[in-house]
């Protein structure tokens, strides 16, 4: 799989070739398929769910676009989503809680999948970038979402690891205290592996476990 880990989606030229680059392809020739999966468990998930849907990511000019809601998988016959999986030259995957993300990644099969699917575009946006990285930097946050009783708080710290690196993102956001370089730099110590601090304008292209930035912004590389 190809990825394009970004930290607010598609927010200038350079990213958007970067995108172009993966696909092949205008996106006016690719089909994508929209998870919008990590805002749920938030109060306002479902406005979050349809603005995002309506949102620059959305509205790119996709040949077609289509929705993939992961909590729905797991109660629909397989030979009803897998074909649009595999056909989709894109997933873009949303951001929001991570925890609450990866879960379901898990729990729908996707997340066994996606290694599987050699020339599709992964394209993540915040949460939906942390998701493929083996740490999740939000798991403290991610923690109050959890339901009473469930077990989906063990283990939140991790997230997949379909990368050998974690991120970041929102460096230095202004309406986001935790994203100062100083508060990055203290998490990315307690990981193993380089951690990469990006803004909104800069993304991760990865192909082959080779990483390349794309920025017209900020970003920092952390090494543990």
């Amino acid at each position: 799989m190809k990825f394009l880990l970004t930290s607010s989606g598609i927010h200038n030229p350079s990213i958007s070739a970067a995108l172009v680059d993966l696909l092949g392809k205008p996106v006016a020739e690719s089909t994508a398929l929209f998870v919008p999966t990590g805002v749920l468990p938030f109060a306002n998930g479902g406005e979050m769910a349809w603005k995002a849907l309506n949102g620059p990511l959305c509205r790119l000019g996709w040949k077609s676009l289509g929705m993939l809601e992961l909590t729905a998988l797991p109660t629909i016959r397989e030979e009803n989503w897998l074909p649009a999986v595999r056909a989709a030259d894109a997933l873009l995957v949303w951001g929001g809680d991570v925890l609450y993300l990866t879960y379901w990644l898990r729990r729908s099969g996707l997340a066994d999948l996606l290694p599987t699917l050699t020339d599709t575009v992964y394209v993540g946006v915040s949460a939906g970038s942390i998701a493929v990285t083996p740490y999740n930097c939000d798991a403290e946050f991610d923690k109050q979402f959890v339901p009473d009783g469930h077990d989906m708080a063990e283990g939140a710290d991790r997230a997949l690891g379909l990368v050998d690196f974690t991120l970041y993102p929102h460096l230095n956001h202004p309406d986001m205290e935790d994203t100062t370089l100083a508060n990055i730099e203290q998490w990315a110590a307690t990981v193993p592996v380089p951690t990469y601090a990006i803004d909104d304008d800069t993304a991760l292209k990865v192909v082959d476990s080779t990483v390349e930035v794309i920025s017209e912004g900020d970003w920092k590389l952390l090494n543990p």
